[in-house]
């Protein structure tokens, strides 16, 4: 088989159906693009859970008055309580925060919103325990064993909170997948109605290159080769706009939580991870496709 042969064939016939390749080479590129985005949102939620690991907390909050009345948790029953934190086996380490060292920290948090620091005063926020776990997944032992006990007004895992925070992620990625499933079936039926009107338009020579002893394998090559073109054609312009994505969008509107150590970035190195995925993807459903096309719908 002649390669140039081939090769003139595939440029004909992307060139000759212009307007079907680029729409396809554009809906190809959406699909894999979200596809690469949901990829990548995944990459964040291992990484950033990854982070909180080792830093889950749990907060146990003092009542009013022992927040007023005993700053140092020198009486009882700051003192008890703190006494039996510290021997608790389930507990690795815990940290006593009164309220002018809770306000301290409320600033530092809420630096970049001056107004809502001048709304706040030292009295509104409690004094408290907090707890760090031998087993991160185990919070509730310590609502088990402390909560009702005299001085303790609430007990707060920050678990309930990462949970709900990364539910949230985890709704954009399924609703980043779910679009991404709608525009993979458009980009399979623009590639079959490509590869069909392709084949039509050259039926004539098909059809002698065929009398004269060419094989069906040898005839369908070139038609194969324009939807792996196309396919490859759309993943590199989705890897592409992921970058794009990454520099103009991800970078600009996460910068903050990612400073503050929210969230982990999306890096180079996830793009990179997930960018031979959607080429493999690309190419080996552009070439499926039109091979179901070409043996269902396509006599040559």
């Amino acid at each position: 088989m002649r390669a140039s042969f081939v090769f003139s064939e595939v440029v004909t016939g992307l060139r000759r159906n212009i307007t079907m390749t680029i729409a396809m080479i554009i809906t190809t590129a959406i699909s894999l693009f979200l596809l690469g985005g949901g990829l990548l949102v995944v990459r964040m939620i291992d990484n950033t859970q990854e982070l909180y690991q080792d830093k889950v907390e749990v907060s146990v909050y003092l009542t009013n008055d022992v927040s007023a009345n005993d700053k140092a948790c020198a009486a009882d029953p700051c003192k008890g309580l703190w006494s039996s934190l510290r021997n608790d086996p389930a507990v690795e380490d815990v940290v006593f925060e009164n309220r002018d060292q809770a306000f301290e920290r409320f600033k530092r948090i809420f630096e970049a919103q001056p107004e809502l620091v001048k709304l706040a005063r030292p009295e509104a926020l409690p004094a408290s325990f907090r707890v760090k776990l031998v087993n991160p997944d185990r919070p509730e032992v310590i609502t088990q064993s402390y909560g009702g006990k005299a001085g303790i007004d609430t007990i707060t895992d920050q678990s309930e909170f990462l949970d709900r925070f990364f539910n949230a992620l985890n709704g954009v990625r399924n609703g980043t997948f779910f679009i991404a499933g709608i525009m993979a079936i458009a980009a399979l039926l623009l590639i079959s109605n490509t590869v069909q009107l392709s084949a039509f338009t050259r039926k004539t020579e098909v059809g002698i290159m065929r009398l004269v002893g060419a094989t069906r394998w040898y005839t369908q090559l070139p038609f194969l080769l324009e939807a792996v073109v196309t396919g490859v054609v759309g993943a590199l312009v989705a890897i592409g706009m992921l970058v794009m994505g990454k520099v103009a969008f991800a970078d600009d509107v996460l910068a903050d939580p990612i400073q503050a150590g929210v969230v982990k970035s999306v890096d180079a190195s996830d793009i990179a991870l997930v960018s031979p995925i959607l080429l493999l993807i690309a190419v080996v459903i552009s070439a499926i496709t039109g091979y179901v096309t070409l043996r269902l719908y396509v006599r040559t």
